[in-house]
């Protein structure tokens, strides 16, 4: 059955607790993953599949969503891009598979950060803190332009040539480390630590945020000049380029 077009209710802000949404058609573990949130100080609503998610978020529109790749009748990766198009919302993808091509598709649409089942429940708790501690505005931080593009920190807005991006949370917080660091090269691993606040992870997170953010900002994201490959370290912004290599492995 096709899902009704919606347009979520975004709470005004009061003060309370970050709303998390756990979406996952296994009772035993959306009662496990509540309770561990519950207990951190988070408000959590529930849902068991993809169009009782969608609802939900129109409801009350959550403040992060902790959502499972395999869900019955829609799954994740279509939540997650219905959910993205009616507005930005940090996704934590949560996966029983081990097969890495899942893993960056969820990456691929959108979401954040995963977890692969099994999971400490603990360890996401960790992941929804450092999420949410990065997606509110930043203040005190000056605006950012280099190339043609502008971040503003404290707004959480970007731009190219005047025309606004529509970055996820990572890709905004990437690019805006690349602007605070033009012409310095950095490994996947210093990137891992700095954007994502992790010492430990999958590093092709970091490639494939990386190419999402080449697809948006560059003119050519098929031979990318903005952001470079430095091989065998890492990736470049160099706005002062005129041109840069085919990367063919990111």
């Amino acid at each position: 059955m096709q899902q009704q077009p919606y347009e979520p209710l975004r709470a005004q802000a009061t003060g309370g607790p970050p709303r998390i949404l756990v979406v996952d058609d296994d009772p035993t573990v959306a009662e496990v993953v509540a309770g561990y949130l519950d207990r951190a100080g988070y408000a959590v609503d529930r849902a068991a599949d993809g169009p009782a998610a969608l609802s939900r978020a129109a409801a009350h529109w959550p403040d992060l969503v902790v959502l499972d790749l395999m869900l019955p009748g829609m799954d994740g990766l279509e939540v997650c891009r219905r959910m993205r198009g009616h507005g930005p919302v940090p996704v934590i993808m949560l996966t029983a598979r081990g097969d890495e091509d899942d893993r960056i598709l969820g990456l691929e649409v959108g979401a954040d950060d995963y977890v692969t089942k099994p999971f400490s429940p603990r360890e996401l708790v960790l992941r929804v803190e450092s999420v949410l501690r990065r997606s509110g505005p930043v203040t005190g931080q000056p605006r950012l332009g280099a190339a043609g593009l502008t971040v503003d920190p404290a707004a959480r807005r970007a731009t190219k040539n005047g025309a606004e991006l529509s970055l996820t949370l990572r890709e905004f917080d990437l690019l805006s480390f690349f602007l605070r660091h033009p012409g310095q090269a950095f490994s996947r691993e210093d990137l891992m630590r700095e954007v994502w606040g992790w010492d430990f992870g999958d590093l092709s997170t970091v490639t494939v945020h990386v190419r999402r953010l080449r697809g948006k900002v560059e003119d050519d994201p098929a031979r990318p000049h903005l952001i470079q490959t430095v091989w065998g370290v890492g990736y470049r912004f160099d706005p002062g380029a005129a041109g840069g290599e085919e990367d063919r492995h990111a």
